[in-house]
């Protein structure tokens, strides 16, 4: 079955329209990639001042050439990238056992 990666952001609240401004701009960053499923930037409504950046894969290989490929070069570059708008990050990763769709999907 499919995997999952969850890129947890913590992001100061003075930068989260800065955060989803960018996220919004990346349009097809990922949507092309051999093996992708699904993409969801989660904010936090309460408690918390973490995004969760929610991705699905086919299989880890199919990430890790993602992360390998068109990942890596957009996020290498100049002097002149703008500085990040999260403070910290952590990936968790899953392997989707069990799931679910709503009846008549």
């Amino acid at each position: 079955m499919s995997i999952v990666k969850i890129n947890v952001l913590t992001v100061p609240e003075e930068q989260r329209e800065v955060l989803e401004k960018r996220f919004a701009s990346r349009a097809g960053a990922v949507e092309n990639s051999d093996g992708f499923e699904w993409f969801e930037l989660l904010r936090p409504i309460e408690g918390t001042d973490q995004y969760l950046v929610y991705t699905r894969w086919r299989d880890e290989a199919a990430f890790q050439a993602w992360m390998e490929g068109p990942m890596k070069s957009a996020h290498q570059g100049g002097g002149d990238r703008p500085k990040p708008a999260a403070s910290g990050s952590t990936v968790w990763s899953f392997e989707v056992v069990q799931q679910a769709a709503p009846k008549g999907a």
